[in-house]
């Protein structure tokens, strides 16, 4: 196991980005076979305009990155944090360190991103998207990006979480995001038998509904036993699901402008 995880104590950057290139190529490829709606939209510009979300996200990335390196210097040279205080197998380690990451770095800050409402108006601009495939999973307003690596360095102090664990982590949610956000068809026993265990596009479809209760559904990223656990998990048919937000002005989802204002526009109604 230890040989398995050494590889990610020092995996270069353009290791990452070749993952993110390699799973955003497999989802495409998916959309394009085996489409779960045939949106009436020019898909290079939709995409293009997600992507320009993501270069946002990709710089926050490295920028929190560089600055939370001493954190995982401090964690190891102080043996700091819960994982630290027990022994363990590695790969009963890991599988906590994973599952923490997923709870409090997931589905925990996506809770808050819709609860409180300053954070909601931040993660408006993800779901604003009206035509959800896997580039959606790249757009997020830098703020709301932000607040997500804030919670998952949290979690690794709290838990003292090795480097190598982390970026493994990393490598598992970078997966999902996209292949929970694409859009392709699977058989309903095949995605209703491994939403059991995880969060599945049909799943995550319900949670890009155009309007609440249904927004406030299915928070989680790769396990679903937290939205279970939680009441949050709902399961239908997602062939029934209009996309976007009922208080967004629909026709400037590809309005990076007007989507980067969303946090300081007071003339968005917001429940909470």
């Amino acid at each position: 196991m230890e040989e398995f995880l050494q590889p990610f104590e020092s995996m270069p950057a353009v290791q990452k980005l070749a993952w993110v290139i390699i799973c955003l190529a497999f989802v495409w490829i998916l959309e394009a076979a085996i489409p779960l709606a045939r949106h009436e939209y020019n898909k290079w510009k939709h995409d293009g305009i997600n992507l320009v979300f993501f270069s946002f996200s990709l710089v926050i990335n490295v920028l929190v990155g560089l600055a939370t390196v001493g954190v995982f210097v401090w964690i190891e040279q102080s043996s700091f944090g819960i994982l630290n205080l027990i022994s363990l197998p590695i790969w009963v380690e890991l599988l906590i360190a994973i599952m923490a990451l997923d709870f409090a770095a997931q589905y925990l800050v996506h809770y808050m991103l819709h609860r409180v409402k300053w954070m909601w108006k931040f993660h408006m601009v993800h779901h604003s998207d009206t035509k959800v495939d896997a580039t959606t999973g790249t757009r997020h307003h830098p703020g709301d990006y932000l607040l997500r690596e804030v919670f998952a360095i949290a979690t690794v102090v709290v838990f003292g979480i090795p480097v190598a664990y982390y970026v493994f982590y990393r490598i598992c949610t970078i997966f999902f995001t996209y292949w929970t956000h694409a859009n392709i068809y699977l058989p309903k026993w095949l995605d209703k038998t491994l939403s059991i265990v995880f969060i599945t596009p049909n799943v995550h479809k319900f949670h890009h509904h155009f309007e609440r209760p249904w927004t406030d559904t299915n928070f989680g990223n790769i396990f679903s036993i937290w939205d279970r656990v939680f009441g949050t998990f709902v399961y239908e048919n997602p062939k029934e699901i209009q996309y976007g937000l009922d208080v967004l002005d629909e026709t400037k989802d590809e309005n990076i402008g007007y989507q980067l204002g969303l946090p300081l526009n007071k003339s968005i109604k917001t429940d909470y």
